[in-house]
């Protein structure tokens, strides 16, 4: 097993798993100016339009494929899934969340298994082993007095994304073979849906302080449009299970970032679960590496 040491690669990969690590705490900040269904809305436009005027300046057609699969995609994996994480970061701190949220692989081998037959085999099984222990360790089932609701909302917006990611590998020859493309109309939908969502729910009017422009700004132009584009220029310079495997490192970014600028604090406990969540996925990523290699040396 070797890493690739293509420079430009790894520098772009640095940086996604940088901005989208903080990403986390811009969006907790921001949920102190906007209510939460706004919020969820606004950034998903924001996304959105930000990757539609990007696209024609790439030179890249936003010719709809698939437009009924894409929309039930975008229902589930932007407006469902923003919905559910956007009410786990009002219930918990942004570290917290994200290590729940990126819990997704996990969800992703069992749905995997229940929608499309995929198999999980031997080391699959210890992955998940490792990880849902630590998930229990940070739930704590024998601490009655604690609340598990964002527990609750992040593993359920982790199934959702995982949701999402079966149904784009079920329907991949029926949808825009561009990612990109696929991902600002599946973003799209899910916006169009999530507004909805905000007008029929009565929230508190949004403050439009130069603080929250901004974030939306960041969240727009460098979260969704450039660091979107950055994945996929790693996906084709970098072997897919190394790019996998170093964005784990997006939950730990979050939790120190966090740590320092919002004084985010978990128990010893937590800090135990978490890092055999961590060492769960790593592990089921190097497994999938391996499987795949044994794939390929068989074609």
């Amino acid at each position: 097993m070797r890493f690739s040491s293509n420079p430009r690669a790894v520098a772009a990969l640095l940086f996604l798993t940088l901005a989208w690590g903080y990403t986390w705490i811009l969006a907790k900040i921001a949920l102190r100016e906007v209510a939460p269904f706004a919020f969820a809305a606004q950034r998903s436009v924001a996304g959105a339009l930000c990757l539609f005027i990007a696209l024609p300046l790439m030179g890249r057609s936003l010719r709809l494929q698939g437009g009924s699969k894409t929309l039930i995609i975008g229902a589930i994996q932007t407006a469902i899934f923003f919905i559910l994480q956007t009410w786990t970061l009002v219930e918990a701190g942004p570290g917290k969340t994200a290590v729940l949220i990126y819990t997704m692989p996990i969800w992703t081998l069992f749905l995997g298994r229940l929608l499309i037959g995929e198999r999980i085999v031997g080391g699959q099984w210890l992955a998940a082993a490792i990880t849902l222990t630590g998930l229990v360790l940070i739930i704590e089932p024998w601490d009655l007095h604690s609340s598990k609701l964002a527990i609750l909302l992040g593993v359920s917006a982790a199934g959702s994304w995982a949701w999402g990611t079966i149904l784009v590998k079920k329907w991949r020859s029926e949808l825009n073979p561009d990612l990109l493309v696929f991902t600002a109309w599946q973003m799209m939908f899910g916006a169009l849906l999530l507004c909805a969502v905000a007008w029929a729910i009565p929230e508190a009017p949004t403050q439009w302080s130069g603080r929250y422009i901004g974030i939306l700004a960041v969240l727009g132009i460098v979260s969704n449009a450039i660091c979107w584009f950055l994945w996929l220029y790693v996906l084709e310079h970098l072997p897919a299970w190394q790019a996998s495997l170093s964005i784990l490192g997006v939950p730990v970014v979050a939790l120190l970032s966090s740590r320092l600028q919002l004084d985010e604090q978990l128990a010893a406990i937590e800090l135990a679960g978490v890092v055999l969540i961590g060492s769960g996925l790593v592990l089921l990523s190097l497994i999938n590496w391996r499987n795949s290699q044994r794939s390929s040396n068989i074609l």
